[in-house]
């Protein structure tokens, strides 16, 4: 067994013919020009931490980065706690000394073990049984699993991350499937006037917790396995794929930066939503339709089961349809294209993020057509292709092909990431379903969760522990809290509160030093933040609607609360803006520059580079987590569920997963302007919302000076001086023990495994089997409903039964005389909607009961009946629709076809 070292190495002929004078050069300027990997050869005794150090259980699993850390304390602080790092950075005769000491073999084999039997052992969703999907491949643009692996953003490629991490945890037979990037995003630093900097150092494959997936060889040695996509002009875009182990759960990752490729193809996984237009596009062509060939190739190796479902995360691979549709009009009995898209539909979920359009990428449809043209899916009409994501509905412009639009035609199954952003999306995405109210738009919502062995401080972990013994380490026990004594708790925060203070002043004085300032200016660093000072945490990316800079609204009034005599409040923000938004950049500026203030400097601190590593210290170490965002615009925002799984409380606008989880004790809702307000208006309101929370409730309530209000005659309370907060502290167990299981990502991907991926593998079996019976009879029914559904007619509809003087109880017969013409009536669903008639005549709190088919009238003209209890009182008001009905749809509206009379 090796391990790999990366090094950086020159390479030129004849090196040894340039004279002693010509390498006097700065090495600054030496760049090289070749680079390769060493590899350490680990001693046989101690050769399991190849294997510990290359699976990712690693970044969730302390005992093992524990055991790490005791091989060496400073080398694993210096490889910045990587283990692929550290085994590359330890000498041959450390290696060989830790081979030969017994405690140290013992320890490795144990942990080996132990990953074995995690890896092997039933888990929760083995006791699903056989009906549950064998496997699910997961695809999303980008992934967060440590900051050892560098391929997120922010909160798209985080969730994904965690939701590979919670598979693993749970047993469900996932594989992720994603770019490798070979910048990954970029680096964040900050100019001297607090501008935004953006760096991107290449990756080494080499060098990270990754295996080149190969084939055989004549050689025996294997060769790299290869993925081909056609491009224009005779081009062709190749891609090796690199696996990563996350837990049980393999993640694939398609690297273009190969041999064979000509420049811009070997750039085309080059940065993370890098560059635009063609760039973008064959980015998510190699996702979709290369991510689907990899996912084959796999198979074959391995020998693992092909995915029963597809789940597309975002519009970014969605294109993972179209490879799928060709899969089944190309195979030894092709399908049709109406049959290959019904077949391949059945099984696929597509998971939406965002809540407005802006957010969703678009392309000309004369773009899409050039590269497909190319023969990118060559037995699929192009046509048909371009119609998938074409805007061709009210508003919708036809020239633009829309990949979130394509996801939802793609996919039977579609979700948002909280209950509001479900409300949000069904109502962005109505057009694609018109005739029908909002609510009945078929976009469920999966309210997004976090993986709780990543988030939550081992400290948090260490304390349940020795209070409570194993009971702490069962999934859900978050109750125990409660049982924990006020005392331990507060002494607690303090604890991860001082690790926070610290890490900002070694991040604050790295981030000046970089801005150009000398070691001589930088002595207040050193006391910036106080360890008993309520702190409030805000990070995240930094498009404008998160409004980074809302808390500057007033100046004076925030400097008033951070220089508070009695009950001050410290702020620590982080947060990248898109390299290509100037408006985020200058939020960020604005808010440096506020920092900057001498008057403030050691309360306030905007620490650059924000990624997974800061906010494993920042979430626990802040008391309150703010977010301000423009409601709705924030489809679930994790951050808060981070911070509040380690006693954080939350202070933010009621959006997102807040909008459905706050309940008055796990911290504040900032109240929004709903007035028809100027946004310049509504900032104002809102800001100053949220300056009055924090001088009136929160602080004066985390420095145990609460007073209570409305205390009868005898007046308030006044506040003791207290130790410990207690009502803080009371807050603090709340939050924990009843958001701790709602924001888990095992709550999110139960949810997933028995909302949608068990319902997309039992449709998608039923399509497929007998040679596509279900798929074909689908096919063909659908195209005969659409051909016929222009001529149905709810020609005359009756009511029999209600009074002069109607009351509660009262049974209202309706007669419906509809005109299906060449349909049947099993063909549909006539039903009877009903409710509360609005002085417009639109009905609200409606409910729908369904009409019997009880006498055919000829020609095509049926009686459908059925009866109806008035429910209410006030106005009453009915009406009477007509849909599609067969029992391989997943909704009543999924064909988007309706008559209402």
């Amino acid at each position: 067994m090796v391990f790999r070292k990366p090094v950086r190495h020159l390479y030129k002929r004849n090196l040894n013919r340039f004279r002693a004078s010509d390498l006097s050069v700065s090495v600054s300027q030496v760049k090289a020009i070749r680079r390769f990997t060493v590899r350490t050869v680990l001693p046989e005794p101690i050769r399991p931490l190849a294997r510990l150090a290359t699976n990712l259980r690693w970044s969730w699993h302390r005992p093992t980065r524990q055991l790490f850390e005791s091989l060496n304390p400073k080398i694993w602080a210096e490889s910045s706690h990587d283990p692929v790092s550290f085994l590359g950075l330890v000498s041959r005769e450390e290696l060989q000394r830790l081979a030969a000491d017994q405690d140290v073999v013992r320890r490795v084999h144990a942990a080996a073990e132990d990953l074995d039997r995690y890896l092997e052992q039933p888990r929760w969703y083995q006791s699903l049984g056989d009906g549950a999907p064998a496997c699910i491949a997961y695809f999303s643009p980008e992934f967060g699993i440590t900051e050892v692996l560098p391929q997120y953003s922010g909160g798209l490629g985080i969730l994904a991350g965690d939701h590979l991490k919670a598979a693993s945890d749970l047993g469900v037979p996932l594989i992720g499937v994603g770019l490798l990037y070979q910048a990954g995003y970029f680096k964040q630093s900050l100019s001297r006037d607090a501008w935004q900097q953006e760096t991107y150092p290449v990756l080494d494959p080499d060098g990270l917790p990754l295996t080149l997936l190969r084939e055989a060889s004549a050689d025996g040695n294997g060769k790299p396995l290869q993925i081909s996509l056609p491009l224009p002009h005779g081009r062709r875009l190749l891609a090796h794929v690199w696996r990563a182990d996350v837990g049980r759960v393999p993640l694939l990752l398609l690297d273009s930066n190969v041999p064979g490729n000509d420049e811009a193809a070997r750039g085309i996984t080059d940065r993370l939503y890098g560059g635009g237009g063609d760039h973008r596009l064959q980015q998510e062509l190699l996702l979709g339709m290369g991510g689907v060939k990899a996912l084959r190739a796999f198979q074959k190796l391995t020998g693992s089961p092909a995915p029963e479902v597809f789940h597309t995360n975002e519009g970014h691979a969605g294109f993972l349809g179209v490879e799928r549709i060709q899969e089944l009009m190309s195979g030894e009995s092709p399908l049709s294209w109406d049959e290959a898209l019904a077949a391949g539909r059945a099984s696929t979920v597509f998971t939406t993020h965002t809540p407005v359009p802006a957010g969703i990428d678009r392309f000309e449809v004369s773009q899409i057509q050039h590269f497909f043209d190319a023969g990118l899916a060559p037995d699929v009409p192009v046509a048909k292709i371009l119609n998938l994501g074409r805007e061709d509905y009210t508003d919708g412009n036809p020239f633009v092909f829309n990949m979130a639009v394509m996801g939802l035609r793609l996919a039977q199954r579609a979700n948002g990431v909280a209950k509001l952003h479900g409300v949000v999306s069904r109502g962005m995405f109505s057009a694609l379903w018109p005739g029908f109210d909002h609510s009945e738009v078929p976009i469920t919502s999966v309210t997004n969760g976090v993986h709780v062995p990543t988030w939550v401080d081992p400290r948090v972990s260490a304390l349940a522990r020795d209070q409570f013994g194993s009971d702490a380490e069962e999934p859900g026990r978050w109750d125990l809290t409660y049982n924990v004594s006020d005392e331990d708790v507060w002494a607690l925060r303090r604890e991860l509160r001082v690790s926070l203070v610290e890490d900002v002043r070694r991040r604050l004085r790295a981030a000046w030093k970089k801005r150009g300032a000398a070691d001589a200016e930088l002595a207040w660093t050193d006391s910036v933040l106080d360890p008993d000072i309520l702190t409030i945490g805000f990070a995240r990316r930094v498009p404008t609607y998160k409004r980074l800079t809302l808390m500057l609204r007033e100046p004076e009034r925030l400097k008033a609360l951070l220089l508070h005599k009695t009950h001050p409040i410290q702020l620590v923000i982080a947060g990248k803006s898109h390299p290509a938004d100037d408006a985020g950049k200058k939020m960020i500026q604005d808010l440096v520059r506020f920092t900057d203030d001498p008057a403030v400097r050691h309360r306030i601190a905007f620490l650059p580079n924000y990624d997974i590593a800061m906010a494993r210290t920042l979430f626990p170490g802040c008391d309150v987590w703010l977010n301000n965002p423009l409601r709705p615009l924030e489809a679930c925002g994790t951050s808060g569920m981070k911070a509040a799984l380690n006693g954080s409380l939350n202070l933010s606008v009621l959006d997102g997963w807040w909008d459905e989880m706050y309940d008055g004790e796990n911290g504040w809702a900032i109240p929004t302007a709903n007035n028809g307000a100027s946004p310049e208006e509504r900032d104002d309101i809102e800001a100053a919302a949220l300056y009055e929370l924090l001088e009136t409730q929160v602080a004066p309530r985390f420095y145990g000076l609460t007073v209570s209000d409305g205390a009868g005659a005898a007046g308030p309370s006044q506040p003791g001086p207290q130790a410990v907060p207690t009502h803080w502290v009371s807050m603090i167990k709340h939050t924990m023990s009843h958001l701790g299981p709602a924001v888990s990502a095992d709550r999110m991907l139960k949810d997933y495994v028995n909302v949608l991926y068990r319902p997309a593998a039992v449709a998608g079996r039923r399509a497929v089997a007998d040679n596509f019976a279900e798929a074909k009879a689908l096919a063909s029914w659908t195209s005969a409903v659409r051909a016929a559904w222009p001529q149905i007619q709810v020609e005359h509809v009756d009511s029999v039964g209600v009074s002069e003087d109607p009351q509660i109880g009262d049974m209202l017969q309706v007669n419906a005389y509809v005109a299906l013409h060449d349909l049947t009536p099993d063909d549909v669903s006539v039903e009877v909607a009903y409710g509360k008639a609005e002085d417009s005549d639109e009905l609200a709190d409606v409910t729908v009961a369904e009409l019997k088919a009880i006498e055919d009238l000829g020609k095509g003209r049926h009686l459908f009946s059925g009866t109806v209890v008035i429910d209410r009182s006030g106005s009453f008001g009915y009406t009477v629709r007509v849909l599609p009905k067969h029992t391989a749809l997943a909704s009543k509206a999924e064909l988007g076809l309706i008559v209402n009379a």
